[in-house]
């Protein structure tokens, strides 16, 4: 877990999440608009290519991580964020390609 030796938060692995979120809204805006990926496409691209990408796993470890070291602030302001910012990135990046839900 890398994190600043002052800053509790691991804003490293929210980012990623957050950038993650923000293409795999882009690409299914993308989806949706164009009608361009096959379900195998979408498959490989949303939960192979981008759920490698992302770091749900890391996420899980640092949260409980905060939690055992009685940081209960800190890991819910970062599964709170992490969770609403994530979505807020999707419904970006589906919206900057101008698809319709």
């Amino acid at each position: 877990m890398q994190r600043c030796s002052h800053w509790r938060f691991p804003a490293g692995t929210f980012l990623i999440n957050v950038a993650g979120c923000l293409v795999i809204g882009v690409l299914s805006g993308f989806a949706v608009k164009q009608a361009e990926f096959s379900a195998n496409a979408r498959l490989f691209l949303f939960t192979g290519l981008l759920g490698g990408f992302t770091t749900f796993s890391a996420f899980g470890l640092e949260t409980f991580q905060l939690m055992r070291r009685g940081e209960f602030l800190v890991a819910g302001a970062y599964v709170v964020l992490s969770i609403l910012v994530g979505l807020l990135a999707v419904g970006a990046g589906f919206s900057w390609v101008g698809a319709r839900p």
